[in-house]
């Protein structure tokens, strides 16, 4: 799939460097939103938030690799050479943002007992630059959006799929990079203050030998390993949303109107049927819209629909335990874990080149609202008829909201 996002940049080379993909961004995604004029209230909002996500994601990033070794487990198999790649990287920069890397270059194996000095962590550096600014101490702020952006990042870097799991680090690590030094310089003019001051900035984006730019071509020197010349394109896509997917948070900090674009709102939700057996994820709004059927085979099985195109659902792991039941026109094709006997998604008929999901088997954590409306399966085919002529006509006339809160 080709996203409007890379159609900004249609030369792909057959290899891609650190340099070419912040050039796309840029290209891309403009400015960075921290770019804006800030008033003080405004950084007194988006410090905490900020504070959280810093504090959140080595311990994210950390853990992205769990569910990738409890499968080899599961299963009795070798670890595969793109998990030891993302995996090495990924320790590294937990290792960096927890503070170890910088004790160790100014003080050698000696100070190794000073990683207990935990407030030496990035994200306790951070929190002091932050209450000299404001003049007071500052807590992180885990709110629903900032909680809804660490719950997909760690979707995405914890993906079974080696090519979006690498343009999530990717993605990642570049845009910290647009990300601080957009907002240092910002905090700079808003408080008058001399950039040196602020140690987490100049550690990271200052001097003549920034960090940052070490975290970009570590992670994007992972592409050339795990994405094949005729997947560039794909891995492109996957690096638009998962870059996206940082500025959006961004600019909802800034309370700034989304980024234009079909599918920029998009996340990963992940599901699984009941055993875990069969794990997917499916790429959708923040908001879903979804169906209630009143067919026999809805009614008994309590399906939900999400209706997606196909190429919105990726099955991470347990196709094997998947089996398929047809009846009636046999043009549907619904697909039960054979272990668990759960419907996660199947091939629905009123699309057959799409997939309709199970919305009670996905995660809750990343839907912010479902809104449900009624479709008469009972009369499928004078109900399918009349979506046609009039798309509202098929419904029953009720609509309900339902809210998911993440927890």
């Amino acid at each position: 799939m080709t996203t409007q996002a890379s159609r900004f940049v249609p030369d792909q080379p057959q290899k891609i460097s650190c340099e070419y993909l912040t050039e796309h961004a840029r290209a891309v995604f403009g400015p960075h939103p921290f770019t804006a004029q800030m008033s003080g209230d405004q950084v007194a909002s988006l410090l905490p938030e900020y504070l959280a996500m810093s504090q959140a994601f080595p311990y994210l990033q950390a853990g992205s690799q769990r569910e990738l070794i409890f499968d080899a487990m599961r299963h009795n198999r070798d670890i595969a050479r793109d998990i030891e790649l993302t995996s090495v990287v990924a320790n590294f920069i937990c290792w960096d943002e927890t503070g170890g890397h910088g004790r160790i270059l100014q003080g050698g194996k000696a100070a190794l007992p000073d990683i207990l000095l935990t407030e030496n962590f990035h994200s306790n550096v951070l929190r002091k630059d932050a209450s000299q600014l404001l003049g007071r101490a500052i807590l992180p702020n885990y709110s629903f959006r900032t909680r809804q952006y660490l719950y997909s990042l760690y979707a995405g870097l914890s993906s079974n799929d080696p090519l979006v799991r690498c343009a999530y680090m990717v993605a990642f690590e570049l845009h910290a990079a647009d990300m601080i030094q957009s907002l240092w310089t910002s905090l700079v003019n808003t408080f008058r203050t001399r950039p040196d001051d602020l140690e987490y900035f100049s550690g990271h984006v200052g001097g003549e030998d920034p960090a940052e730019k070490y975290h970009g071509e570590m992670t994007a020197r992972l592409i050339g390993e795990l994405v094949q010349p005729n997947r560039i394109g794909c891995f492109l896509d996957e690096f638009d949303r998962a870059y996206r997917f940082s500025v959006q948070w961004c600019r909802d900090l800034l309370e700034i109107a989304p980024c234009t674009g079909d599918d920029h709102s998009e996340i990963l939700h992940h599901g699984r049927c009941h055993c875990g057996s069969i794990k997917f994820h499916v790429r959708a709004p923040r908001e879903l819209s979804a169906v209630r059927c009143n067919c026999s085979i809805c009614q008994m099985s309590g399906f939900v629909h999400l209706l997606v195109t196909g190429d919105k659902l990726h099955i991470e792991c347990g196709e094997e335990f998947l089996t398929t039941y047809q009846f009636n026109k046999n043009i549907a094709r619904h697909t039960f874990c054979r272990l668990c006997g759960v419907k996660p998604f199947y091939r629905p008929r009123s699309n057959p080149s799409g997939f309709s999901i199970n919305i009670r088997c996905l995660d809750r954590k990343t839907i912010e609202r479902i809104r449900i409306t009624e479709f008469d399966g009972e009369r499928w085919e004078q109900a399918f008829a009349s979506m046609h002529q009039n798309p509202q006509s098929c419904f029953e006339g009720q609509r309900s909201e339902l809210e998911w809160h993440a927890q």
